[in-house]
């Protein structure tokens, strides 16, 4: 019995061991990191306008009923609050005092109101001063992710990635419970901002553990291209998902959704790969060397520039629904439907169509189809009037993201040590500064100039910076780093790869999985 329960744990072990070097097991883990990561990103965008208006309404109507209480005698009369319409009806002695609060609208202002009058805000002006919450409460996550990254990318060169994405399956499910349950706007902003650390630690663990187990250019595009698919899915289920649920379940359960699958995965990392192995870790190059490398930071300010524009959107736009269009709460979230699908096309079919027409091509004409699709946002009279111009936007973005984020791994491998975590935090302090300045900006930019003039402003911004893609058609590398890559005598530990997509092996290399160690 005893030589049965060794043998089943021998077998348990070997299986694990061998689950923990599938590349495909790895590849999910990050798919469903970055569909949970952009979920919660994006889930808030038809949640968070509506109910802190909601908030601030309900706050005023309480201050305005006290306020008259007290101001009157006692028995003068008494006040009526209709939970229905938030009126206040007086009966009493002197209830003809106040009876030109009470005078019905005359049938032709009734007619003047659009059809729909029930969804239209009762303040414009109390609207438009929502802007700048919104936009600041939206920014929080980005701006702490891009002051985490650069502590996360170093940290992930010393321990691994595997500790680092667990942990930041283990910030993002509290700041989920706290989404759920806060109702203040000061809660919400702190949950906001704790999901930026958690987001920090998922996704430049997550995409520095793919460049490492995928080394040829071609397969890691491809291998990206699926990942940030999960981004996509994320971005496409999040904003109609949480505006549906808002409206018919509550604020609430959308969030123990999110709650839920944030335990799935983090179990999963746990279970595979959070036991001990012996660990092999090269050091990697500097994070400010890197830094300074002028290619990097054009492919770092393609991907943020581009994703500014959905980010300056986010905030924005569904305040600008309700101002124009009187829009119900789940066409807020719908709104963004194009986008996130055409952002799901794009990027899995730019992930490898990419390598083959060049990257920098691919993202120069993303960077171009962009700028002129949020120009062409305002221009929507009705919700159905935003289904092309988002269209556009979500699939350029997504022609951007699976050029650059690659790209980035090549870069590091042409130019500088083969080691991932440092570059993919400049990816995604690059990535977080577009939602941290989008948000930010956008908001307060909305609210004194107007929502056309914001996005024609990021949309010639995106114009004018596509050429700069024209340096990445063929950077230079280090002779010393196109020796090893192209020698086919060179003993390696993990495989090398040339650019043609071609690969050599090095001595006592097992030929089906790689360290990504």
């Amino acid at each position: 019995m005893g030589r049965l329960d060794a043998l089943r744990q021998f077998n348990l072990l070997k299986w694990l061991r061998e689950e923990r070097q599938s590349r495909k097991l790895i590849l999910f883990i990050v798919f469903v990191a970055l569909l949970l990561d952009n979920m919660l990103l994006t889930v808030v965008v038809p949640i968070i306008p509506s109910y802190l208006y909601n908030l601030d309404e309900s706050a005023d109507v309480a201050l305005r009923n006290n306020t008259l209480s007290q101001q009157d005698a006692p028995g003068s009369f008494h006040s009526i609050v209709s939970l229905y319409d938030n009126t206040v009806r007086l009966s009493g002695s002197n209830a003809t005092a106040r009876s030109t609060e009470l005078v019905p609208p005359t049938p032709a202002a009734a007619a003047q109101q659009p059809q729909n009058s029930s969804d239209c805000p009762q303040s414009t002006s109390k609207l438009l001063n929502e802007n700048v919450k919104v936009g600041m409460l939206f920014a929080s996550k980005a701006t702490v992710q891009l002051l985490t990254n650069p502590f996360i990318g170093p940290l992930t060169n010393r321990v691994g990635y595997q500790l680092p994405i667990f942990i930041g399956f283990c910030i993002m499910f509290l700041s989920t419970i706290m989404f759920a349950f806060s109702s203040s706007y000061a809660l919400l902003f702190l949950a906001r901002s704790l999901q930026g650390v958690g987001s920090s630690c998922s996704s430049v663990a997550g995409m520095g553990m793919l460049a490492s187990v995928y080394t040829d250019d071609e397969e890691r595009g491809h291998a990206i291209g699926i990942a940030l698919g999960g981004l996509a899915l994320g971005v496409l289920v999040g904003p109609p998902f949480g505006s549906v649920m808002y409206e018919f379940v509550g604020k609430t359960a959308p969030f123990l959704i999110l709650a839920f699958l944030a335990v799935f995965d983090g179990g999963t990392v746990a279970f595979f790969f959070l036991a001990p192995k012996p660990s092999s870790h090269q050091k990697g190059t500097p994070l400010l060397t890197l830094m300074k490398d002028p290619y990097i930071l054009i492919a770092a300010g393609a991907i943020c520039f581009g994703n500014m524009a959905i980010a300056m959107m986010e905030p924005t736009l569904p305040i600008w629904m309700m101002e124009t269009m009187c829009a119900r709460k789940w066409q807020l979230g719908v709104a963004f439907l194009p986008a996130s699908i055409s952002y799901l096309i794009g990027t899995n079919i730019f992930g490898t169509l990419a390598h083959k027409m060049g990257r920098w091509l691919c993202a120069l004409i993303g960077m171009m189809v962009v700028g002129i699709s949020v120009i062409c946002v305002p221009f929507a009279r009705d919700i159905y009037g935003l289904i092309l111009p988002n269209f556009g936007v979500g699939f350029a973005i997504g022609m951007v993201d699976s050029s650059m984020m690659p790209i980035m791994g090549y870069l590091v491998d042409l130019r500088h040590v083969s080691v991932y975590g440092s570059v993919y935090a400049i990816a995604d302090v690059a990535f977080c500064m577009g939602f941290a300045l989008g948000p930010s900006i956008g908001g307060s930019v909305a609210e004194s100039i107007g929502f056309p003039w914001l996005m024609t402003i990021i949309g010639v911004v995106d114009i004018f910076f596509a050429p700069l893609c024209l340096f990445l058609r063929n950077p230079p590398g280090q002779e010393e780093k196109i020796a090893i890559l192209m020698d086919t005598n060179c003993s390696m530990k993990t495989r090398s790869y040339s650019t043609q997509g071609t690969y050599y092996q090095g001595e006592n290399m097992d030929p089906e999985y790689d360290d990504y160690d």
